[in-house]
This record gives C-alpha cells, structure tokens and sequence, in this order.
C-alpha cells in the first residue's frame, strides 16, 4: 500500500476528508517551500501537491503561471525539486506528489524521472495535459516504479468517465469546473450529477479542485467527495507575503482542515 492509499484509508477509518493544498517548488525560493511544506502538514494538510514550475502552464491561471515564472526565474530545475523532496522525506512520511506538465517528463528522460521519483520518495504525479489515451506514455514507467499517476475527470468528460475511472490508482482529481485554475467566487457545475456520475464507476476515493477559495467553499465541496485540493488561494498568500509566507499560510491551511474535517 503506498501512502497515497494508506492515507485516505486512515481518514475513511476517522469520517475525515482529506485537505490537499498546493505550492509551487521555488517560490519564492525552495527554502521556504520546504518550510511550507512541513508547515502545511503540521497545519493538518493530509496530502501535498508540488508544482514543478513550467513555462507555458496551460491549465493554470494568472496567479500559478506568475508563480512559475518567478520559481524559473530564481533558477529552479526539476532535480533541485528532486533534491527537496529528498529533504522533506527526512522530516516527514507524509504522501507527496508533484504536479507538472508532460513536456517536462519528456524532456527530462520517462524512465530517469520515475527511478528519481522513487528513489527520493514522490508518492504520485499529477499531469494535467496528458489526455487520458495517452497515459501509456507515463504509465508503465510509473507502475514500474511504484508512482500513481493520478488521473482527472472533468464535467465536460460525461460518458468518458467510466473509462478514465477504471484502473485507475490513488484518488481521481475530479475539476470543480472547466477552464484554468484559480479562485472563483461561485461555481457552475451541476455537482450532484457530476459526482453522481463519478460515483457510480470510482472505486478509489474523490477530490474536487480548481477554484477553491477559502473555507466555506472548501467546506461545501467536501459534502461530495472524499478530499478538497486548494491551489491558487494558498500560492496568492506566497506572493504577498513571500519569505514571510509559513505562518499565515499555516494559518490558513489550518482553517481549510477544521472547514473539512
């Protein structure tokens, strides 16, 4: 059991949803996003997303892309990510996946990138421009190594939901809504047909992100699934406060869990 399943398992045991928030590697700089990371935790963060920075992130909004420019900028390569991540594995058992684009995996080498994921401890990688029929590009050299290539579903996906469900490892990343990410006052998807739909083929658990804001929202999409993912609201607190960012990141991390919980 790997500790992406271990750990949705011990929150099943508890009633709990789990919290996953998200931080871009390197911004402003990896010593503060190994602070954050363990902040995160101690916070009540069940899971991690790393986003490795990438020059034309295409899924992402304003406040992720100026994130990953500011991290390429500051000199942030995918094996100084690896390299924290290695540090972090020293503190914290705790699951850890990174989320980046395919061109970075392919560019990196397929089978170096997943031996790397393994060798320093990345539970999962999450690929939002890979369409799921081509995750043969990725999914052998992952199994291989024992790294869950988490897959999305989206609420234009419809009777592609059945087949991107089956087989599929981890928890499935299910898209609050469609279009990039980035906090939203409001949302308009149908979720009781969406999860409905998702429902009745997952057999692992659910999180929904893109678009969660703060607690309250946080508080009503954990009605329908099993883990909320917070993204942009978290990297738009490291953008204000910078090197200053672990405490009211905690802070705020903190109330998404007690919002979830």
């Amino acid at each position: 059991m790997n500790r992406i399943e271990r750990k949705f398992g011990e929150l099943k045991a508890r009633g709990e949803k789990a919290l996953i928030p998200f931080v871009t590697a390197g911004d402003p700089d990896l010593e503060t996003t190994e602070r954050l990371v363990l902040a995160m935790f101690g916070a009540g963060a069940d899971l991690i997303e790393i986003g490795v920075p990438f020059s034309d992130p295409v899924a992402e909004g304003p406040v992720i892309q100026k994130a990953s420019r500011r991290a390429i900028d500051g000199g942030v390569t995918l094996v100084k990510i690896f390299d924290l991540v290695r540090c972090l594995r020293v503190q914290t058992d705790e699951p850890l996946l990174l989320m980046m684009y395919a061109n970075s995996i392919f560019r990196f080498g397929t089978e170096r990138f997943f031996r790397l994921c393994a060798e320093t401890g990345v539970d999962g990688v999450i690929v939002p421009d890979l369409p799921y029929e081509e995750r043969d590009e990725i999914q052998g050299p992952a199994e291989k190594s024992g790294v869950v290539p988490i897959r999305l579903i989206a609420p234009t996906s419809h009777d592609r939901i059945a087949m991107i469900a089956a087989g599929a490892k981890g928890f499935l990343y299910c898209v609050s809504s469609t279009g990039v990410t980035g906090t939203r006052s409001s949302f308009t998807t149908d979720f009781d047909s969406f999860f409905g739909a998702v429902k009745q083929y997952a057999k692992i658990p659910c999180a929904v992100g893109f678009g969660i804001s703060g607690p309250e929202q946080a508080m009503a999409m954990a009605a329908y699934c099993d883990g909320v993912i917070v993204g942009s609201a978290v990297v738009r607190i490291v953008e204000r406060e910078k090197r200053s960012a672990v405490t009211p990141v905690a802070e705020f991390v903190r109330s998404l869990k007690d919002a979830v919980r």
